[in-house]
Formats: structure tokens, sequence, C-alpha cells
């Protein structure tokens, strides 16, 4: 999933380059320098996402441990679970790499068939060390890859010498290098229409690039022009090669050629991306403290002596104060009567308090984390969990004959022995509810912990349950 991210950030980062090459740089005739900005702005695009800009914020209530579905408990009895705020469905993440790979697999294998037609086409035609190669067959007059010229035989000559000049201008500028590379681009963004703008705007710009080599040779507008409209019928078969005969680029083609040529100062217009790339860093940086739970790297120090503590943060003002509870260790037994044995009910319950004052000692943490390289998993998965704390839950008659009802948020640590600890309220309503809510946590069977470095270790986590009267 984590290459999925990756992969939406550089599609967003190519939409915020696109964005400015369409507005600020398109219709310059600085063909080098616009060919330089395209291929920059997608190297650009897959480099930026790795960089992560701090951002200074408050402290999030939901900063505090991963977020579980909310439970709503009725007063006539009726439940239901509100998934507002659980974690990423295995499933549904499964599906969307499932479909994402197909997507690379597919165009990966049409970038494999285009590269074999060429290599077909060459073997098959090819006479000497002649780097024109004459077919028959494709609607195309020509076209340039692979440090080949193709001229489509059923051309003049004169008609030929001209295209031929043409393609000349494409291999000289090793423009096949860069559809090569744009289309393996799109095999990993194929989901983005922003590269197929990008990949259509470049092969824009070599044809610019292309007649500009052919007017400096010599050829006057008005024939070149003529050229171009005598083959606009025809098309390319082959995606990755240059075609002389693009029908979509006629017009434009047309237009470039004949437009004044841009001054010097156009290329301060670069300067826009600047406060692009620092709006999109920040951008994405904040979803990402916000939205993405392994960004998160707070983590809770707690002291040896303490068995709840809750961490400082920075109150929203919709959230009461935490409701710290703290628990002292039992006080020792009694010592015997001397003389009296005890009975075999006060060495029991001797026993208990013993093995609990044991537990509470071996449950003292000294971190507490958000987050974890593997989280804690509940028995059955998160839908058992759920299902419950669901079950278990009742609304308290005491809060009912009151027409008591509102959201009690609680926080849990799920603890390296697996247990379940330190529950406290986060935002209390009533005591008759929040106790029935601590109640049901508390009573949660034993988790599979949660690991970091391969050492099991104490995780935060966080549930909203509301009380609802209707």
């Amino acid at each position: 999933m984590n290459t999925l991210i990756y992969m939406v950030k550089a599609a967003l980062y190519l939409a915020g380059f696109y964005l400015v090459f369409f507005i600020f740089l398109a219709n310059d005739t600085k063909y080098g320098r616009n060919r330089a900005f395209i291929i920059l702005s997608v190297i650009s695009s897959f480099i930026l996402p790795l960089i992560t800009v701090n951002i200074k914020e408050q402290s999030s209530i939901f900063y505090l441990g991963k977020t579980l579905s909310e439970v709503i408990v009725t007063a006539n009895g009726n439940r239901n679970l509100h998934f507002f705020a659980s974690g990423n469905n295995p499933g549904n993440s499964f599906i969307l790499i499932k479909i994402y790979l197909t997507g690379v697999i597919v165009f990966s294998l049409k970038l494999f068939i285009d590269i074999i037609n060429l290599f077909l086409l060459i073997i098959k035609n090819k006479i000497n060390k002649n780097r024109i190669i004459y077919f028959n067959g494709f609607n195309t007059s020509g076209f340039s890859a692979m440090g080949y010229i193709f001229i489509n035989r059923c051309l003049g000559v004169a008609e030929a010498e001209e295209i031929i000049r043409h393609e000349q201008n494409h291999l000289e500028s090793n423009h096949f290098m860069d559809i090569f590379f744009i289309e393996v681009v799109m095999i990993f963004q194929w989901f983005n229409p922003i590269i197929y703008l990008f990949n259509r705007s470049l092969r824009a710009i070599h044809e610019y690039q292309a007649d500009q080599g052919c007017l400096k040779s010599g050829m006057t507008v008005i024939s070149y022009q003529n050229l171009l409209l005598n083959n606009v019928f025809r098309s390319k078969k082959i995606s990755i090669s240059n075609s002389f005969s693009n029908p979509s680029l006629i017009k434009k083609r047309m237009i470039m050629m004949s437009k004044e040529p841009s001054g010097n100062f156009s290329s301060l217009k670069l300067l826009v991306v600047i406060p692009v790339i620092i709006l999109f860093l920040s951008a994405i940086s904040a979803c990402e403290k916000s939205l993405i739970a392994d960004k998160i790297t707070n983590e809770i120090t707690l002291p040896e002596k303490t068995v709840t503590q809750s961490m400082e943060i920075n109150q929203a003002p919709v959230f009461n104060k935490p409701q710290i509870k703290e628990v002292v260790p039992p006080p020792p037994p009694p010592p015997p009567v001397p003389g009296q044995g005890r009975t075999t009910s006060e060495k029991k319950v001797a026993e208990n308090i013993q093995n609990k004052a044991s537990t509470l000692n071996a449950e003292v943490p000294g971190q507490i984390f958000v987050v974890v390289e593997e989280m804690p998993t509940y028995p059955g998965g998160d839908k058992a969990l759920m299902e419950f704390i669901n079950s278990n839950i009742k609304y308290p008659e005491e809060a009912k004959n009151k027409l008591i009802q509102g959201r009690v948020i609680l926080r849990f640590a799920v603890m390296a022995s697996g247990k379940v600890g330190n529950v406290s309220v986060l935002k209390s309503v009533d005591p008759s509810l929040d106790e029935e809510a601590t109640r049901v946590i508390e009573a949660l069977p034993e988790w599979k912990p949660g690991r970091q470095g391969g050492k099991p270790v104490n995780v935060w986590y966080s549930v909203p349950v509301t009380f609802q009267l209707k």
C-alpha cells in the first residue's frame, strides 16, 4: 500500500508541474527549455514524494493511537458500528494493489510489443548499414525511432527527402530517448491522466524542434506547411516513435512555426514553479501527518512507578481534559497473628493480592508507542473486536432515567503482554456512561501484542462510544 501512496503523491506533483507548464510555458517558442522542463518535472515528481517537511502543529487527540470504529449504543438496545476512522481494510488494499499491478503489466506488455515490432521492422527491411528503413503497410509517411528513419515506399522522391530531413532532426536531438523515458513512466502512472498530457506535450515539442530545424535549413514556411497538409490524414502506428504525419498536431505545428520567437525574459516564468513546489511539499506533508499513521513518530515515556499516565496534549475545544486514574499497588496483607494459621480462603486471598501486585509491576510500561512496525492484532481481527464491544456494552439505566446521552472517547493501551491496560477517559459525558464504556474496554481479551524492532511493545488505541436515547 505504501507504493500506491507514493505513486499518488507523485501524481499530485505531476499535476502541479503540468499546471505551470500549461499556463506559463506551453505557447512559448523556447522549445529546448520546455523540453527540459517536462523531463525534469517528471523526474522531480518521483523524488519530491520522498521528502517530508516538518510542520509544527498542535497535537491532535487522534495522534494518541489508532482510532477504532465508533460504537453507537441506543437506549432501546439497538447498536451500530459507524466506520468513520477505522484503519485500512486489508481486503480493499489488496484489491487496489491488484488493479494497479494489472495496469502495470498491461502497459509493460504494450511497450514490449512496440519495441518488438520496431526490431522486426528493422530486421525485415534493413539494407546493409543504412539508417533509413523503407517499409510498406503502415498508414504513416514516416517516423524515427531507435536511431533509424522509417520511410513509406509509397512516397515520391522529393517528399521522402523532406520527411527524411525532418526525421533526421529528431535523431540528432535524441528525441527517442525522451519518448522511451515517458513511456516507462506511463507504465507506473497509467492511472494518472496528467502523464498522458505530458506525453502529448513532449511529442509536440519534439515536432516543433524538428520543424524549426527544417525551416532553418532553407525550406520556406509555405512549402513546408503544404507538405504537412499532404500528410494530414495519415497517422502513426507505433507509439514509441516520432511521426511526421501525426494529424492531431498539424494545426498547432503550423501555428507555432509562424509565431514570433519568445524573448529571453520569458524564462523568468520558471520561477513560478518554486512556490508550487513549496505549496505541494507543505500540503502533502500536512496530510501525511494527519492521515497516514506510519508517519507518526511520537512516543510516550512514562515514569517507572506509574501504571496509568496520560500524554500531555494541546486540547481542542471540543474535548475535555483527559481523566487520569493512578493505580496504586495494593497494601501488603497484614502479618498473621502468632500462633494462628491461615485458613484456605485467607491463603487464596493473599495469593490473589500478591499475583495482582506482580501483574501490575510487570505491566508498568517504559514506553507506549502511537504506531509501531507491527501493530497489535485482536483475535479474529478488527471486525471481531468491534463486535465484542458492541455486543457487551449496555446503556446504563441511570443515564436513561436522567435522559443523558453523548459521546465518550476512551484511550487504552495494548500492553507488551497482550493485555489491555491504561484505560482512561479522554472525553467525558457522565460518570455512568464513562464507567460502562470503561468496563467493556477493560474486559477485552488478550491481543497479539505489537512489535517494534522485533520486540513486543505497548501501543496506544482510542475508541469513541456514542450513547443515544433515540
